[in-house]
Parts: C-alpha cells; sequence; structure tokens
C-alpha cells in the first residue's frame, strides 16, 4: 500500500527542481523513517493542493475498463440464458405429468394443481431480465450497420423464439414495447394480445432468417452456430413451423401457409441442426443443479410417462431413467442400489403428498417414495447436461402431423414421423455416452411399433411428447395444442383450478403491484390471470 502512495506522489508532483528536491527529501524519509509515514503523507498531500496539477484528469482514469462491448458478446449472454430455469420442473414438466414430486413447500406447483407464483414466475423473469433485454441491445446497436447485418438478424431469430416460449405460458405478454426501459425508459410496457404477438413474431421470423447472408459477415464468436449461416436459417424456419402449428386450434388456414413457407425455406433434419445451450463447469444446466442438489430425491419420474415407455419397449426408458431399488431415505439412494433396467422402472402417480403416496408405495410394495424410478442425474440430468431448445426430432414430427393433415406433398407422413422418433433416439447420445442407442435397436422398436394412420394425430403427438422431455415449455404447449397424449387429470384433491388441466402460467407477483395498468388491461382483454384460462390459440 505504501508503495502505492509514493508512486501515486511521483506521478502528480510537478517535475520542477524545486518539488524534485522536495520530493527526494521525502522519499528518503519514508524509507528510514516509515513509522513517520502518517505525517509525511499529510506534508505531500499538502504539497499535492498547493502545487500544480499536472496528471490529475488521468489520475481518475481507469485505463483498463472496457468503453464498448462486441454485440456478439451481447447475443451470446442472451443465447446461454434461454437455458431453462428449474422452475419448469415444478409446473411445465409436471403438468404434462413426466415428473413429480410429493413433496409441497418450495416444490408445490403442477403436483398439486396449485397456484405458486414462486415458481410461475421463472421463465418471465429469465427472459425478460436475461434475454429479451439483451437482443433488444443487439438489434437497436446493429440495426443500421450493414457489416453486422447477420448478428442484427441472428439476434431477431433468438428473440422471436423467445417471444414465443413467453407467450405461449402466459399468454398476452409485453411485446412491441419489451426491451425498451434501458434504451427509452419505458418502464411500464404495455401488453400485446396474444395474436398481435404471434402476427410479430411469424414477421420478424420470416424476414430475418430470409436476410441471413453468408456473402455478409460471420460471426464466428457466436455460442450457438458459430456463425452458420445456414444453420440459423434452419433454426429461424424450424421456429416458424412450430408457431404455424400451434394455430392449428385457431386458424387452420394461417398455420397451413405459414408452415408450408417455413417447410419451403429449409427446416431441421439432423442432429448437427439442433438448437441447443452447451452446459460446462462454469455454466450448469439449471435442471441438472436443482436434480444433482438438495432435491434429489424429492422428484421423481412420473407414472404415466414410464409406463408409456415399457408398454412399447421403448429403448428411451433405459437411457433415461434409474431406479434405487429398496431405498427407504434419500441416503439409501446409492450406487448399489442402482438400476437402469427398464422392466423395474415403477413412475410414481400423481395425486398424492407425501403423506397419502404411503398407500401407493404399499400398492406397488415398495419401501418408500424413494424407491420411484427418477430420471438419471448421472447421464441425461448432469449438472453439463445440454438443453434442447429446437431440434430435429422435434421439427420432423411436426413436419409428420402437416403432411398427414395434407399440408405438405412429396413426404408421406409415416417417413417424417419415423425420421422424428429416430432423431430422437439417437439424440440420447448427446446426454451422454452411457444413454446411446445402438442403430439395430432403434430398428427393432420402429419394426415393433409402426406408423398407423388411423391413429396418426396421437402417435405423432405422443412421439413429440416423449421428445420434448426436459424441454418443459415445449411440451405443455402442444400438449394444450394438440390434445394428446391421452393423459388422464392429476387427481389431487386440494386442487386450486377448476378445469382439468392448467391452461397457462400466472403472472409474477412484481408485474401486478408495478405494472398494474398494463396487467389489468391484459387481463380485461384475455380472461382472469389464473391457471384455468386459456391463451389465445388454445380456445
Amino acid at each position: 500500500m505504501l508503495s502505492f502512495r509514493i508512486q501515486q506522489a511521483d506521478d502528480v508532483l510537478c517535475e520542477s527542481d524545486y518539488f524534485n528536491k522536495i520530493k527526494k527529501k521525502i522519499l528518503m524519509k519514508i524509507k528510514h523513517k516509515y513509522f513517520h509515514k502518517t505525517t509525511i503523507l499529510s506534508v505531500m498531500v499538502c504539497f499535492l493542493m498547493s502545487g500544480c496539477d499536472k496528471g490529475f484528469d488521468e489520475l481518475n482514469v481507469n485505463k483498463t475498463a472496457a468503453t464498448s462491448i462486441n454485440s456478439v458478446f451481447t447475443l451470446n449472454n442472451a443465447t446461454i440464458n434461454t437455458s431453462f430455469p428449474a422452475g419448469t420442473i415444478l409446473y411445465e414438466i409436471g403438468i404434462v405429468q413426466q415428473m413429480v414430486s410429493p413433496n409441497s413447500g418450495v416444490l408445490a406447483g403442477a403436483n398439486f394443481n396449485q397456484d405458486i407464483r414462486d415458481n410461475t414466475q421463472q421463465n418471465w423473469q429469465r427472459y425478460y431480465r436475461s434475454v429479451i433485454r439483451n437482443t433488444y441491445d443487439v438489434i437497436s446497436t446493429t440495426k443500421n450497420l450493414p457489416t453486422r447485418s447477420n448478428l442484427y438478424n441472428m439476434a431477431r431469430i433468438l428473440q422471436s423464439y423467445s417471444f414465443l416460449v413467453l407467450t405461449d405460458t402466459y399468454g398476452d405478454i409485453p411485446y412491441s414495447e419489451a426491451g425498451k426501459g434501458y434504451t427509452d425508459q419505458l418502464i411500464f410496457p404495455k401488453y400485446d394480445a396474444q395474436q398481435t404477438v404471434y402476427a410479430g413474431i411469424i414477421k420478424e421470423l420470416t424476414e430475418a432468417t430470409a436476410a441471413l447472408d453468408a456473402s455478409k459477415t460471420i460471426e464466428t464468436a457466436d455460442v450457438l452456430y458459430g456463425g452458420n449461416v445456414s444453420l440459423w436459417k434452419k433454426f429461424g424456419n424450424s421456429v416458424l413451423l412450430r408457431a404455424g402449428m400451434r394455430l392449428t386450434k385457431i386458424d387452420v388456414a394461417q398455420a397451413q401457409l405459414i408452415v408450408q413457407k417455413a417447410f419451403q425455406a429449409g427446416i431441421m433434419e439432423v442432429n448437427s441442426d439442433n438448437a441447443f445451450i452447451k452446459h460446462d463447469a462454469n455454466y450448469l444446466n439449471a435442471l441438472g443443479q436443482t436434480l444433482n442438489s438438495t432435491e434429489s430425491s424429492n422428484i421423481y419420474l412420473g407414472a404415466p410417462f414410464v409406463t408409456y415407455l415399457q408398454q412399447t419397449n421403448d429403448p428411451r426408458l433405459k437411457s433415461i431413467t434409474l431406479r434405487y431399488v429398496g431405498a427407504k431415505s434419500g441416503n439409501e439412494q446409492t450406487i448399489t442400489r442402482a438400476t437402469t433396467d427398464p422392466t423395474q422402472q415403477i413412475g410414481m402417480p400423481f395425486g398424492f403428498d407425501n403423506g397419502s403416496i404411503g398407500t401407493e408405495v404399499t400398492k406397488s410394495k415398495l419401501a418408500s417414495f424413494y424407491d420411484y424410478s427418477q430420471v438419471d442425474r448421472t447421464r441425461m440430468a448432469k449438472t453439463t447436461s445440454p438443453m434442447f431448445l429446437v431440434t430435429a426430432a422435434q421439427t420432423q414430427l411436426l413436419l409428420a402431423e402437416a403432411a398427414q393433415r395434407g399440408w405438405i406433398m412429396g413426404t408421406t407422413a409415416e417417413t417424417f414421423f419415423n425420421r422424428g422418433v429416430k432423431l430422437h433416439m439417437e439424440q440420447m447420445a448427446l446426454y451422454d455416452a452411457n444413454s446411446a442407442i445402438s442403430a439395430n435397436v432403434i430398428d427393432a422398436y420402429q419394426k415393433a411399433n409402426p406408423f398407423v394412420a388411423t391413429n396418426a394425430l396421437e402417435q405423432i403427438n405422443t412421439q413429440y411428447w416423449v421428445a420434448s422431455f426436459l424441454n418443459g415449455p415445449e411440451a405443455f404447449a402442444n400438449f394444450r395444442r394438440s390434445g394428446f397424449p391421452n393423459l388422464a387429470p392429476n387427481p389431487f384433491p386440494g386442487k386450486s383450478i377448476k378445469g382439468t388441466f392448467i391452461r397457462r402460467l400466472t403472472y409474477p407477483n412484481s408485474e401486478i403491484s408495478v405494472n398494474s395498468l398494463s396487467v389489468k388491461e391484459a387481463i380485461a382483454r384475455m380472461g382472469a390471470d389464473d391457471l384455468d384460462t386459456k391463451v389465445w390459440w388454445d380456445k
């Protein structure tokens, strides 16, 4: 610290002979009489105050601070934050009955059909604060820079994808004024009707994807695709396809038109096209964190999910699950009890809490509820597992439905369906080498479970449910749109919903208290802010 002060004095004192002589005397005294440093430094301050001010301006300038940020890094910040928060386990994944907990408190949500806003708000807060804010910044910064046109359009695509997740989850949302709090000081954004949001998303995806140009600057620092224009185009068109299919209940003609445009423009066909977030020791998968930490023994695979995979002898069950046979507590969930044998897996039923689940445990002849099957946290649910946002498997299955509806010609629904199922089975290896499924096993499964045209929509969308495992927002949206899989409602007696299934998630309390006028306008237009209200395309 003393040497720093000496250097500081040396930098600031004027360089006249007089001041140099005085400075030398001071430095000598500091060296030989360190205990007098406080008095001496006071003298130095006097010289600083009474002497000339050479160097003062530079003294208060941080010469290592960044004066600007390359916008591609801002986009990367947005990209990695599209990875879903842990709350999707408690709501979206729970609503579609893939995972469940018998515990209340911080884990309460879809398991009891209750509105717990600390958990329903997680996607809202993650996406608006860390995704929409950053994509808006990139779009604003690069809009008028011809040399960054690809980056500009990449940001538009990612933002549109993110708005799709938000509006499908909550309904009416801030859209046209979202992200303007920092640039325009617009801190109370209006909520746009979901129909308006969809029109904007479709327009943005169509224009931005078409505008990408491989002959222009390639943004190689991009963490999603390394700036690969072809892959960004497939991503944008596949999101557009997803948006088009979402309209099948509300506007069939518009849905068909959008699907055809997306398909013709080029969509995801192989797993190397997948849009997914790579996690590592520095940036962990939030679902994996939850399933490997304090809640590791409190969350289980749902009985409907496990039973479906068992009934069809689906090899993905072995890739996904792990059961600690005979465990009476979390501490007894040890490797010596672990099995991935599909015939030994038992999913937890819905409708029970940690008191009433005991009856079901007895029926199933288990040691305790800790004896039910879980997603394997050493393979598929590692803290470093990838988070898949949009995949070739999902895309091909949506095309299977489009072909079945007669919207796409040249390739049969059966071909698209078989591709989608195979791609998802091959995707298992991307989680962990020990989850890989061999080609001959995939072939055997598909021969034993062929496409049936008379049951096509249920078959396709049930496979979409499986292919969207751990992508709660997409599984939840497609379940509401298609009505498949054919699930029995959660029978928990203390439910707060009036209908059979949760249809949307509720707005954050922070929005209700701070942006209350905009929220009230949305509620007046859309319907009550509860779990029963259907979003626009779900009517």
